[in-house]
């Protein structure tokens, strides 16, 4: 048995400390507010296939393996005594112009050429799936691979499993390592501040949200993710078991500004009201804005850093995605063990190695 600090307290730390406390290890988690920074603002997409891009074959990748690990991962935190909210329903691409339907034709032949599941539709498909979409819909991409989960919910129970496997929170912000023995550096956008090696590697970017409500005589919210290009600016719908849903996300360079603007919250509602017209009449329960922790590659960086510091940060879009396979490689350097074959693509080394 180790002792484990870990650094942060959003889903990445979470899940470190959960699987590493029920393999007997004692962890302390430190975080001002576990359970909250961007993870609690996250939309909740599972979806590596409607994310991926030719270039980021790796990402890709090490997101497909943790997408396959994600059914047995809420399975144990159900068993754990809180049900995380994972979603099977897919992911519907949808194409509002020629331009937006040509990019979803290169993005099908993209996957389809990797092996990958998806189904091309019409316009006129597209909406017999969801009947909520937009007549203006030229085409769709039907994604059934892809999961979601309600984050909140999974922060939930991933607070409760830590505290029913023993895990101790300090609600303090570290602003050095000294002392702290063996490290997990999970702080997200901040992790940059708290090691060198991480410095100019991990950088925060912004994103903004908002969650509605269908009041009484609107039309529900879609049964499965929607997402679109909007003039070249991305619009996601993600629903939720309560009849909710999220909305999102902006996304631009504003240092460590978490303010919400009028710029933003107008982007959301116009470009989602062009996809899914019924969203006008919903009431607006809440808007926020968070901060992810990026990379220059969009690749995380997970893997030792030095002596008794380990880095489960930069994950970019795809923290909750990637969860279940950060957590198992930490847990692996804790127990001793080489780290799995799947994350050798995001070791932290790699900085070094393309300035040579």
């Amino acid at each position: 048995m180790r002792e484990l600090s870990v650094v942060g307290g959003g889903v990445i730390g979470l899940s470190v400390a959960w699987r590493a406390s029920a393999r007997g290890h004692r962890v302390t988690v430190y975080d001002p507010e576990p359970g909250r920074g961007a993870s609690w603002l996250a939309g909740g997409m599972l979806a590596p296939v409607t994310e991926a891009w030719p270039g980021e074959e790796d990402v890709l990748t090490l997101g497909e393996v943790s997408l396959r690990r994600w059914p047995d991962f809420a399975r144990d935190l159900a068993e754990e005594g809180v049900d995380p909210g994972l979603s099977p329903h897919g992911t519907l691409v949808a194409a509002l112009d020629s331009a937006d339907a040509g990019n979803l034709e290169m993005l099908a032949a993209y996957l389809t050429e990797l092996g990958r599941e998806v189904e091309q539709l019409t316009g006129r498909e597209a909406r017999r799936a969801e009947p909520g979409l937009a007549g203006s819909v030229r085409s769709g991409l039907l994604v059934p691979g892809d999961l979601a989960v309600d984050n909140r919910r999974l922060l939930r129970a991933l607070e409760h499993a830590c505290g029913r496997r023993g895990v101790e929170f300090r609600r303090e912000t570290v602003t050095d390592l000294e002392g702290l023995g063996d490290v997990v550096l999970a702080a997200g956008a901040w992790t940059g501040r708290l090691h060198p090696a991480l410095a100019e590697a991990v950088r925060p970017l912004k994103g903004e949200i908002l969650r509605l409500r269908p009041r009484r005589g609107c039309l529900p919210s879609p049964t499965r993710t929607v997402r679109a290009m909007v003039e070249g600016r991305p619009i996601y719908l993600v629903p939720r078991d309560d009849g909710g849903l999220v909305l999102g996300a902006t996304q631009y360079e504003a240092g460590f500004d978490e303010t919400v603007t009028v710029r933003g919250v107008r982007e959301l509602l116009e470009g989602a009201e062009r996809v899914f017209p019924g969203i006008t009449e919903y009431e607006l329960v809440e808007t926020a804005a968070g901060l992810r922790a990026a990379s220059v590659d969009t690749m995380p960086f997970i893997g030792e850093l030095g002596e008794g510091v380990f880095a489960a940060t930069g994950h970019h879009r795809n923290g909750l995605l990637m969860a279940p396979v950060t957590a198992d490689a930490a847990v692996a350097w804790l127990d001793g063990g080489p780290l799995p074959d799947e994350v050798a693509a995001a070791a932290p080394s790699r900085r070094s190695e393309e300035r040579v």
